[in-house]
């Protein structure tokens, strides 16, 4: 029972090692060079949501330190 499990240890790491050497060694089904298509009216919106996700960032930090300095004192009064 032991080698049986020892065995299929060793099947299961020699394909985890072997599997990313078997697939960079194959060779492509076809040499055909890739080329991107036109794009016609492009938008100019590229980076407008990261300053609302820089914002947002910052107020939850922010908010965070507030909470975490918070100076109640709600402690238990166990004796």
């Amino acid at each position: 029972m032991r080698f049986g499990k020892i065995g299929m240890a060793a099947a299961a790491a020699a394909s985890l090692v072997s599997a990313p050497v078997l697939a960079q060694a194959a060779q492509p089904v076809s040499s055909v060079a890739r080329t991107s298509a036109t794009v016609e009216g492009e938008n100019d919106v590229e980076g407008g949501s990261g300053i609302i996700v820089a914002i947002l960032a910052a107020a939850a930090v922010i908010g965070g330190i507030i909470i975490a300095a918070d100076g109640s004192e709600d402690t238990p009064t166990s004796p």
